[in-house]
């Protein structure tokens, strides 16, 4: 080996050779290999130990970090690397990687050991890449090809799309929370369709393309165009890529210009058309037709419950005030339609530009999650403010159609005289009124009495007789379905001038008690025991244990606002609070949030300058019912609470100190 050493140095190692690390530093050794990849001859790398020689080789604006490389290399025993260029003797620039490992000599000076490597062709290939990454502005993705896919590479141009701020010391980090599981990146309606490309790309083998759009980190939103692929990654396992190409600004011309002919097809059916804007609380009028009341105010946007109220109590009559201010009210809370109901509409009266009090129909129209347009009409025969009756079907037949299809009405009925015909119910309601569905059914078929048809139902015949004058009426009645209380609204059609014709009384649900989600299905929370959340029969998953407990530690708080720092003192008891420890409560809140998003159940938790609560009337609660004092619930409380967390013992000692008092 001894023997072969010197021609392993000279011609088995790529360009290497030793530096003399002291002042001035300075190679002190030359292989033929270095020789030979400088194209010079190895007299001409020789130095007089004052200069050196390979500098002169060294690409002139890389001189500089070159003898800082150096430096910093004679500074201590290591292994140090560099890239620098270097000018074969021929003029041809070549990219090396310097690798020397450093050692102290038994003297005390420092020598070096390098071993230089050509990566002149892996450079070229970085610059054509970087080139065409900045010719094409395309974000690129690289992600797992798992049920919840995570993302394991995006470039410069996908962060900037997506609005991914650096991370900063105690602050989030948005692109982590983002790899953990790329559906954060969609819109929940969106998530199912985007599933299935990604399975249908997996099973086929062949890229998909389309137009998609993607949810930024600020909240706002991203249309692309762009594709999916399946490949095979450097490990050999699966993975997808996406390439993007933002074109949310040529989105929102197409998506104005759309707007603008929709709403011009509408001016031909309206009088009047006010864009709703609950992202930005606030209402416009688009279109007037040259009404002296609102044709000056066209398109100047106003605080949306102030112009409102201003509207209505400036031209509305007195008697459809309240009923108009709560159509609206509703409207804001997101109350008033489902995904999958027919838009929401009203009729009311009100005084005209011209002074004339006259019957106007309203209805709202979703354009989007925020945005909905108001669209009113003045209706010329009285009639029709009855019921959207439709030409050569009769007004029983409609009304069942408007019950069923255009309100969440429980029921339905015509008065003429003093006798009641049920024309719908929903099947839970006929217990209100003391009859089975057996029954109910042979009186939708006949005329009652009105003073026989309530003397077996939850209301009296005086709160009936009231309905009927004033218009509006509110009854509690016992539902066997749900097992609990509910409230119901019944408003009863104007009187027509002639006593004979009949009247029409539809009946509301109006209980706010057992919050759904876009299924219909009631949320339930379990604290009695291990802590769960329900959506009908099924139980939420929460991906993250402590998303799950600060949910926990909002229902133990009743609805009261719980601080960051509070939260923070439950959920890492010995750490205190600090940039670290509230930006990792910020990753478990924005998960938390997440959560209740992808079930469709945001709305049970509200954040107010970073203080979050449950909201109490939107839940069904074991803990939250057993504290009511209703007999029914007496028995919810079996000695055990919160059985995941050691800090709900307080509400425990309560609890079981409950029990002890009432014994």
């Amino acid at each position: 080996m001894l023997e072969n050493m010197d021609y392993i140095l000279e011609y088995g190692i790529s360009g290497f050779h030793q530096y003399a690390l002291d002042e001035p530093a300075h190679i002190c050794y030359a292989g033929a290999g270095l020789s030979g990849m400088l194209g010079a001859e190895a007299d001409e790398l020789k130095s007089d130990g004052v200069t050196d020689p390979y500098l002169a080789f060294v690409y002139r604006d890389d001189r500089e970090a070159y003898m800082e490389f150096l430096k910093k290399a004679g500074s201590a025993e290591q292994n140090i690397k560099s890239e620098y260029r270097l000018v074969k003797k021929d003029g041809t620039v070549i990219y090396v990687m310097d690798s020397m490992t450093v050692k102290r000599l038994e003297d005390g000076s420092m020598a070096g050991y390098s071993v230089l490597t050509d990566i002149s062709e892996i450079k070229k290939q970085n610059e054509n890449l970087k080139f065409l990454n900045e010719a094409i502005p395309c974000g690129f993705l690289k992600y797992t090809c798992e049920k919840q896919p995570r993302i394991t590479y995006m470039n410069r141009q996908m962060k900037e799309l997506m609005r991914i701020p650096e991370t900063k010391e105690g602050e989030m980090d948005y692109f982590e929370l983002f790899s953990d599981n790329i559906f954060l990146m969609v819109p929940m309606e969106e998530r199912h369709m985007f599933s299935m490309y990604l399975n249908r790309v997996y099973s086929a083998g062949e890229p998909i393309s389309g137009e998609m759009t993607l949810l930024r980190c600020d909240g706002t939103r991203a249309h692309v165009f762009g594709w999916v692929s399946k490949c095979v990654n450097e490990q050999g396992e699966d993975e997808f890529r996406s390439v993007c190409i933002d074109m949310t600004e040529r989105h929102q011309a197409q998506k104005e210009n759309e707007t603008k002919r929709y709403i011009k097809a509408l001016t031909d059916v309206y009088d009047k058309i006010f864009e709703y804007d609950l992202g930005a609380n606030t209402v416009k009028c688009l279109y007037s037709n040259n009404s002296p009341m609102f044709k000056w105010l066209e398109n100047i946007p106003m605080q949306m419950e102030e112009a409102t109220e201003k509207w209505i109590s400036g031209t509305v009559v007195d008697e459809d005030r309240e009923r108009l201010r709560a159509f609206f009210r509703d409207f804001c809370r997101k109350k008033l339609s489902g995904p999958d109901s027919r838009p929401p509409g009203i009729t009311y009266r009100a005084r005209s530009s011209s002074g004339e009090i006259k019957s106007y129909s309203g209805i709202f129209l979703k354009m989007d999650s925020s945005v909905s347009l108001y669209c009113c009409r003045n209706i010329q025969d009285p009639t029709e403010t009855e019921g959207l009756r439709s030409e050569n079907v009769s007004l029983k037949e409609d009304m069942q159609k408007i019950v069923k299809n255009f309100t969440d009405g429980v029921a339905a009925f015509e008065v003429k005289d003093s006798y009641v015909t049920p024309l719908y119910a929903s099947d839970n309601v006929c217990g209100f009124f003391g009859f089975t569905k057996d029954e109910w059914m042979p009186l939708m078929k006949q005329s009652t009495p009105i003073k026989d048809f309530v003397a077996k139902s939850g209301a009296s015949y005086d709160e009936i007789a009231r309905l009927l004058k004033t218009g509006e009426a509110e009854f509690t009645y016992f539902d066997f379905r749900t097992n609990r209380e509910r409230r119901i609204k019944a408003i009863c059609s104007q009187k027509s001038p002639s006593s004979s014709s009949p009247r029409y009384i539809m009946l509301y649900n109006v209980d706010e008690s057992e919050p759904k989600n876009t299924d219909g299905h009631i949320v339930t929370i379990r604290t009695f025991g291990y802590f769960d959340v329900f959506i009908g029969e099924r139980a939420v998953a929460f991906r993250n244990k402590k998303a799950k407990e600060l949910f926990a530690m909002l229902v133990d708080r009743r609805g009261g606002f719980v601080s960051s720092e509070e939260a923070i003192s439950f959920l890492w008891e010995d750490e205190p609070v600090n940039p670290v420890t509230l930006a990792r409560y910020r990753k478990v809140a924005l998960r938390l949030k997440n959560t209740l998003e992808e079930y469709g159940i945001q709305d049970v938790m509200e954040t107010v300058d970073g203080k979050r609560r449950i909201v109490t009337e939107k839940v069904k609660c074991d803990l939250y019912d057993y504290l009511s004092g209703k007999e029914e619930y007496s028995q919810l409380f079996k000695g055990s609470y919160l059985t995941n967390y050691s800090w709900g013992e307080n509400t425990l000692a309560e609890l079981t100190g409950n029990i002890l008092h009432q014994n």
